[in-house]
């Protein structure tokens, strides 16, 4: 809230180079964080931490650190109360858990489970645990999905120093993994699901980790690049498919078949967001101009990004697709918005 009172709806924030990947933090004595991985076609690259000045209503970088390469997913810990250690967790050759402080972001662990050779398999994507914090969950372009379990010791006083050792590892699909995302069904502890270059989306549940089950399979096999679950009922997920223009509804009850196909995008969908407070509402991005990557950030080969807000309704245990609410333009700059709708 700014000095005046009043509060804006959108707020912009050009990062120095192409934002590829971002997360808001949910510490609720950190409103409104904001994590950003650059990409750069070298080496090196940067994660810049973003937060709000409310007197200003502006957004400023209050931290940045370099990572080895493009970060494929950053995420920070979800921890709604602030009682665990404030950790920013980053996906790219390696997976890499990052302390917090008010000056400075320091290493914690660098979690590898192939030490035996020089060479990795790169991370494409990774989910933390909500239920317990303590879990990761990684897939890769070898045909794995790694289950990551933290711990914290107690060293030099009360510095807690983070490690990480691997509960378990699997062959999840035919071909490379490309998402990866725990479901709260269950508890929301053990149950997981991961979509793959092979076109399947197949759950499974650490508690009986010898088989799985495939949800859906794109007709065409083409490759799903990722999924979301819906975050107040784990029946429902969504996923899409790589240059594909429509978003897939699927309900695990009902495996194979979808409930609704979202195809309101003129060209491909990069982007899905379930909103949190609410089963109905799904949140799609596109590229009207078909280059360069839209969620998140500046915008690579193209003039313009698109974010259109869905609104679904469950019915008879089905979803339907009623109409599209509106549609934002966004500049190639990065802009943070808030969107509120009412029915």
């Amino acid at each position: 809230m700014s000095l005046h009172g009043k509060r804006k709806e959108i707020y912009k924030y050009e990062a120095p180079w192409t934002v590829y990947a971002m997360n808001w933090s949910v510490r609720p004595d950190k409103r409104f964080r904001l994590a950003l991985g650059s990409f750069v076609e070298e080496y090196n690259n940067k994660v810049q931490l973003v937060g709000l000045d409310e007197e200003s209503s502006e957004f400023i970088c209050r931290n940045t650190f370099d990572h080895p390469y493009p970060t494929t997913k950053l995420m920070w810990i979800p921890d709604t109360k602030g009682v665990y250690p404030d950790l920013l967790a980053t996906s790219g050759d390696y997976l890499r858990v990052w302390r917090v402080g008010e000056t400075e972001t320091r290493l914690e662990c660098l979690l590898n489970n192939n030490k035996n050779s020089d060479f990795c398999a790169p991370l494409t994507s990774f989910d933390w645990n909500e239920v317990d914090p303590y879990l990761l969950g990684t897939s890769s372009i070898d045909t794995t999905c790694t289950i990551w379990g933290l711990e914290t010791g107690q060293v030099l006083g009360r510095v807690n120093l983070v490690s990480g050792h691997v509960k378990t590892q699997l062959i999840a699909h035919d071909k490379e993994v490309y998402d990866i995302a725990f479901s709260r069904a269950g508890g929301g502890r053990d149950m997981f699901a991961s979509v793959g270059a092979d076109g399947s989306v197949r759950m499974f549940d650490l508690r009986h980790l010898e088989h799985s089950t495939i949800i859906y399979e794109d007709p065409q096999h083409h490759p799903l690049l990722r999924l979301c679950w819906n975050k107040q009922d784990p029946n429902y997920l969504a996923t899409m498919a790589m240059d594909g223009m429509e978003v897939v509804i699927l309900d695990v009850r009902v495996p194979c078949t979808p409930v609704a196909r979202l195809n309101n995008h003129r060209a491909c969908v990069n982007g899905i967001a379930w909103a949190p407070h609410s089963s109905c509402h799904i949140c799609t991005a596109g590229n009207p101009g078909g280059g360069g990557k839209a969620w998140g950030g500046r915008v690579r080969r193209s003039s313009s990004c698109l974010l259109r807000i869905v609104i679904l309704t469950v019915f008879k245990d089905s979803l339907r697709d009623l109409h599209k609410v509106t549609q934002l333009r966004t500049s190639h700059t990065c802009e943070i918005g808030v969107v509120q709708i009412s029915r």
